[in-house]
């Protein structure tokens, strides 16, 4: 199995090898993906962590086999803050010599220094600086309780707010309603499906609609969302008025209430 790096700030995922094609989705700087077929030319049919495929350029992707080696086995932190800077040096003055977003992976090359500046390795060897409050350890959600990790989840979520709809996008600068899913779970270690349906073989499964606790998703005909409690949900949707990352409530006495969503509720997803 032939294994590459995310290389750039945010890889397009396309339907077809083609710039013009439609995005299916996006990966972000430092992921593992698969390689499933050679260039048709310059584009790699490839596979993500969370069994998404598509079709990217390859000036988007490392596929250096001893960056790549060196990468799986390097220890990692996860972007938290929107949009980040890497500088060159430890200084808010430094060069920019690269900028990632939330849910994007970087090397630890040395403990925090006493002023919060972390000495950070990118994926082609880059050495650089960034915030200690920028990242966050990634892969340890299944080991914390459960009240922790619903609260952990909805805040992921949260912090989407505001953010744009971009279909096919999964991203701070651009997000749609199964990528904020994913991205609120994936920051938290937990790996769920990409798109708006319960998917035998990922963690999500079925529970009573009655049941529902913060952080379960909510299922409609082509969308989904995260529910955060008191009725209230949170969702990217391409609807005029929104246009992005906003919560909605499927109670009718609220001001946020959205009818045409909450008449068409057909599943809970959890993974308790």
């Amino acid at each position: 199995m032939e294994l590459a790096l995310v290389n750039r700030t945010i890889a397009s995922l396309r339907k077809e090898p083609d710039f013009d094609s439609e995005l299916v989705d996006e990966d972000l700087y430092g992921a593992i993906v698969e390689v499933l077929s050679e260039p048709i030319p310059e584009w790699f049919l490839i596979r993500t962590q969370y069994q998404y495929s598509g079709y990217v350029h390859c000036t988007e992707l490392l596929s250096d086999a001893n960056m790549v080696t060196f990468w799986i086995h390097a220890k990692k932190k996860v972007v938290v803050r929107s949009y980040v800077d890497v500088l060159s040096i430890p200084k808010i003055q430094g060069i920019r010599l690269l900028s990632v977003t939330r849910g994007a992976f970087v090397s630890i090359l040395e403990e925090a220094r006493a002023d919060g500046w972390v000495k950070v390795g990118l994926c082609d060897g880059t050495v650089g600086y960034m915030r200690e409050q920028s990242l966050h350890n990634w892969n340890i959600g299944w080991f914390l309780p459960e009240g922790t990790l619903r609260r952990n989840i909805v805040n992921s979520a949260l912090s989407y707010l505001g953010t744009q709809y971009r279909w096919g996008g999964r991203s701070s600068l651009g997000i749609d309603c199964s990528g904020l899913c994913l991205s609120a779970y994936m920051l938290n270690g937990i790996l769920i499906y990409r798109d708006a349906k319960i998917m035998e073989g990922f963690p999500i499964h079925e529970i009573c609609i009655g049941n529902m606790k913060p952080c379960d998703l909510l299922f409609f005909p082509g969308h989904v969302a995260i529910y955060i409690g008191n009725g209230e949900y949170i969702h990217s949707t391409g609807r005029i008025g929104s246009d992005g990352v906003v919560i909605n409530s499927l109670n009718s006495r609220d001001p946020n209430y959205r009818e045409d969503l909450a008449v068409q509720l057909t599943a809970v997803g959890s993974i308790f």
